[in-house]
C-alpha cells in the first residue's frame, strides 16, 4: 500500500468541454482513493464548468471545489496558489483542466518522491491527428520534450509543463510560494522550476509511458501562435546559465539551417544544413516513441525545418507582444 498521499490541483477556466475526458482519467488512477484528494479552482468561468465539477464532486467525495475570488496573482497561478493553501497532503501534482492522465501517473510520481525529490515533472504529448496545426504542435512538444529531459538526466534542468508536475509543498512553501514568479502570466511551471534550481533543490523526471499526461493541441494556426508566445515568454527570465545554454543551442541550429541559404557562393555550404536535417531525422525517428509520438521520416524533415523558423517567431511574439491567461 503506497505511504505517500497527494493533493492534486486543477485549475478550470471554461473548460465544459474537456472536463469530461479528465474526470474519465482521474477516475482510472491506479491509486488508492483514500491516500489522494482532488481540487479543483474555477477561475471565473462563463461558461457550465463549475456546475459540471460540482455534479463530479457529488458522485466523488475525495474531489472538492474553490473559486478564485481575491486571488493573489494575476493568471492561472493565482487560482493554484487558493487550491494549493487548501491541500490537506504535503504532496502536490498540478495538471490542466484538458488533460487526461494515465493510470500510472500517480504511483510514478510517489515512487519519485519516495526518493526524496523535491520537484519532479513528467512526459506530457499532445494527441496526434492529421492535421497541420496538430502535427506542427505535436512535432514542437517532441522537440522541446526531448532537449528538456536530456539535459535534465545530465543534471541540468530548465523547464517543466505544468500538465505533468508534483511538488512537496514544504518546498513550495520555501520558495515562497509564486511569488518569484510573476514577472509573465504563464510560467507558474517552469519559473517555480527555476526557483527550485536557484535554491538547489532536488529535481527528477518521471519518463515511463503509463504515467504520460495527455492534452489536446490548438484547432488553429493563430491559437497555437498565442499559447506558444504564452509559454516562451517566460525563457527570458530564466537563470543566466539556462537563456545561455538555449541561446548557444538555438542560434547553432539556426545557422545550420539557414546555411543553405549561402550556396550562392560556395556549394559547400549546403553541407551543415544536410548533416543538421540527417541528424534532426534520426534522432527524431529514434526518440519519438519515448515521448509519445510516431512522425515519419518525410514529415521529420519538414516539420523540422518549420519548428526552427517558429522558434523564431514565437520569441519574437513573446518578447514584443502582449500575452493573457485566456
Amino acid at each position: 500500500m503506497p505511504q505517500i498521499k497527494f493533493s492534486i490541483i486543477i485549475a478550470a477556466k471554461n473548460e465544459e468541454q474537456n472536463l469530461p475526458l479528465l474526470f474519465n482519467s482521474l477516475t482510472k488512477l491506479n491509486y488508492p482513493k483514500e491516500y489522494f484528494e482532488i481540487i479543483f479552482i474555477d477561475d471565473q468561468s462563463t461558461d457550465n464548468t463549475k456546475i459540471i465539477i460540482e455534479n463530479f464532486i457529488k458522485e466523488n467525495t475525495y474531489i472538492s471545489i474553490y473559486e478564485s475570488h481575491n486571488k493573489k496573482y494575476s493568471g492561472k497561478r493565482g487560482a493554484l496558489e487558493i487550491g494549493i493553501s487548501h491541500a490537506k497532503y504535503e504532496y502536490i501534482m498540478i495538471t490542466d483542466a484538458d488533460c487526461e492522465p494515465q493510470p500510472e501517473w500517480l504511483n510514478s510520481f510517489a515512487e519519485k518522491f519516495k526518493q526524496g525529490y523535491d520537484f519532479i515533472f513528467g512526459i506530457a504529448p499532445f494527441h496526434q491527428k492529421n492535421s497541420f496545426v496538430n502535427k506542427i504542435s505535436c512535432f514542437e512538444n517532441l522537440r522541446s520534450q526531448l532537449l528538456m529531459f536530456t539535459v535534465a538526466k545530465m543534471g541540468f534542468p530548465y523547464s517543466a509543463a505544468a500538465r505533468s508536475f508534483g511538488f512537496r509543498k514544504t518546498a513550495f512553501d520555501n520558495l515562497e510560494g509564486y511569488k518569484n514568479t510573476t514577472k509573465t502570466i504563464s510560467g507558474d511551471d517552469d519559473l517555480l522550476l527555476q526557483e527550485a534550481i536557484k535554491h538547489n533543490m532536488k529535481i527528477g523526471t518521471v519518463e515511463i509511458p503509463d504515467a504520460f499526461v495527455y492534452s489536446s493541441t490548438k484547432n488553429k494556426f493563430k491559437e497555437y501562435l498565442i499559447q506558444k508566445a504564452r509559454h516562451t515568454a517566460s525563457s527570458n527570465y530564466y537563470l543566466l546559465k539556462h537563456k545561455i545554454f538555449l541561446g548557444i543551442w538555438h542560434l547553432l541550429n539556426l545557422s545550420f539551417l539557414f546555411s543553405v541559404v549561402l550556396t550562392f557562393i560556395d556549394i559547400l555550404f549546403a553541407l551543415p544544413f544536410v548533416i543538421k536535417l540527417i541528424f534532426d531525422v534520426i534522432t527524431v525517428q529514434v526518440k519519438q516513441k519515448h515521448f509519445g509520438y510516431k512522425f515519419g521520416i518525410a514529415e521529420s524533415v519538414y516539420l523540422q525545418i518549420i519548428y526552427e523558423l517558429l522558434i523564431i517567431v514565437n520569441y519574437l511574439k513573446a518578447t514584443f507582444g502582449k500575452t493573457k491567461w485566456k
